[in-house]
């Protein structure tokens, strides 16, 4: 009897066939699984603890190059490069490896449930054996050894070998890089740190005084004991003044947290910080002419070098592709053992060579060589572009600092001014032909002046570092092992500073 294909049969058939693949694909399927509380809050507690480093213990003030030390040794993000330095010469290491020939060891069981035997029949005479015969045993073990080498993998191995060393030099480049900001920075942040712990304290004690002159002032003119106006006036200029106070305050109370962190301590860690004499470097008398100092720029800057390290590796691309489209021979020499005791030689040598070609590569060789004219292209273009740029910022960087050279003279003038009326205040005062609004006026504005000061040296500094980050130059002459004490690096660090003309630290 014929079953329809839409009998009841077929359709529970069906049925079941469907729902086992509904199962089948339910088993495979991939459901997203987020976080829980507990695992992020592991996960963050076990990254505070790491913040912990091992460091050498701080047994004084620290000065300007001992914090550059430190930021050198510890920094975390400078820390970061250092692993992917590592990364990158271990990758070398394993595309050198890929060079060597291939050396292939193999062995195994086989077993049957019956004889390998077979029948043999002449060609001839169409005349059938009368006994089948076999050349194998039931069970036999084989194993061999075999040393394989493709010319063809050679050659794309020493290629993607070179390549891997170029970017181990970019990822040396990305260290100096980052090792240039972290000297900046630290620059910045030391100089008001100190600007901080000198300021802050006078800050806050003349911030009640302000408050109380403030009150008693607007008392004064409730009471109509004053003029108005000129209560008006001084309450004006003690807001005003005190609102700057605030502004520089907010400024300076972070820096101490942010140059902890420059230096891998965690934010909040105690330390003090040692009064380094202050000088301000003509750089007239330590640089070249402008065109010298761009040749200098663009033969030590890290980016510079990055783009031509990344051409280098573009060209060794399009030697690749090339190979990639060309035919490959190999050749295999070894030994082989079979403990099947129907064959004549248990043991051989061997030895074998093969030609072979994916047509296919040819077809796409015109294509990914056009990818690699176009990154060929876009590599010139940044090249071209950055040139441009590091010109730039070579000549920002030197009208920079010398704008903020005459800034911070001026701030140093303006301040010592200031101070000299702050004297002849008090002197006022002891005479009593001053009053005391004028001399918390005084006060404040000398207090004020002396934090302008400390606001354009630090930016003087940061300038001073910068002109040597736009030259590419290192922090210090020779390279220091970051295995060296802070101490042998800060050394090293002041030994190359002093001789930019930098007497701070």
């Amino acid at each position: 009897m014929r079953i329809s294909r839409y009998s009841p049969l077929n359709r529970a058939k069906g049925g079941l066939s469907a729902a086992a693949l509904t199962i089948a694909l339910a088993g495979c399927s991939v459901t997203t699984e987020p976080l829980s509380f507990l695992q992020i809050e592991q996960a963050a507690n076990q990254s505070l603890a790491a913040l912990d480093l091992e460091q050498e213990p701080v047994t004084g003030p620290i000065g300007l190059y001992e914090a550059m030390a430190r930021a050198l040794k510890y920094n975390l993000d400078h820390r970061v490069e250092m692993m992917r330095i590592a990364l990158a010469q271990k990758e070398l290491a394993s595309a050198t490896t890929d060079m060597l020939p291939k050396l292939l060891a193999s062995a195994g069981y086989d077993t049957r449930s019956n004889e390998g035997a077979s029948y043999s029949r002449s060609i001839f005479s169409d005349t059938l054996a009368a006994e089948p015969t076999t050349s194998t045993e039931k069970s036999n073990i084989s194993a061999d050894l075999k040393f394989s080498y493709n010319i063809l993998d050679f050659g794309l191995s020493y290629i993607r070998a070179k390549q891997a060393a170029d970017k181990a030099l970019i990822a040396e480049e990305l260290r100096r890089r980052v090792m240039v900001r972290i000297i900046e920075e630290v620059r910045t942040a030391y100089w008001k740190t100190l600007s901080a712990d000198q300021l802050l304290d006078g800050f806050s004690k003349l911030e009640k005084r302000v408050e109380q002159t403030l009150s008693d002032n607007r008392r004064l003119r409730e009471s109509g004991q004053t003029s108005p106006l000129a209560t008006l006036t001084y309450e004006r200029e003690l807001v005003d003044i005190r609102r700057e106070i605030g502004v520089l305050e907010r400024q300076l109370k972070t820096a101490k947290y942010e140059l902890a962190g420059l230096m891998g301590m965690k934010p909040g860690t105690a330390f003090s910080i040692r009064q380094p004499a202050r000088t301000i470097v003509d750089l007239d008398t330590q640089l070249v002419a402008m065109d010298e100092l761009v040749r200098i720029a663009m033969t030590n800057r890290s980016e510079f070098r990055e783009i031509l390290y990344r051409e280098r590796i573009n060209e060794a691309e399009g030697d690749a592709v090339l190979l990639e489209a060309l035919p490959t021979a190999s050749l295999t020499a070894g030994f082989a053992y079979d403990s099947n005791d129907l064959l004549y030689n248990s043991n051989w040598a061997l030895l074998s060579t093969r030609i072979g070609w994916n047509a296919m590569k040819v077809f796409h060789y015109p294509a990914r060589r056009k990818a690699v004219e176009a990154d060929e292209a876009l590599l010139e273009a940044q090249e071209k572009a950055l040139t441009m740029a590091i010109v730039t910022q070579v000549y920002v960087a030197r009208a920079r600092y010398a704008h903020l050279r005459r800034e911070t003279m001026d701030t140093a003038e303006f301040l010592d001014i200031q101070q000299r009326i702050l004297r002849q205040t008090q002197a006022g005062i002891a005479a009593s032909t001053e009053s005391q609004q004028t001399l918390i006026r005084e006060e404040m504005n000398t207090l004020v002046a002396s934090s302008r000061f400390d606001t354009a040296y630090a930016d003087l500094q940061t300038a001073f570092a910068n002109v040597y980050a736009a030259l590419g130059l290192d922090p210090w002459r020779e390279a220091v092992s970051l295995d060296a004490s802070v101490d042998e690096i800060a050394a090293a660090l002041r030994l190359a500073w002093r001789e930019r003309g930098d007497l701070d630290g």
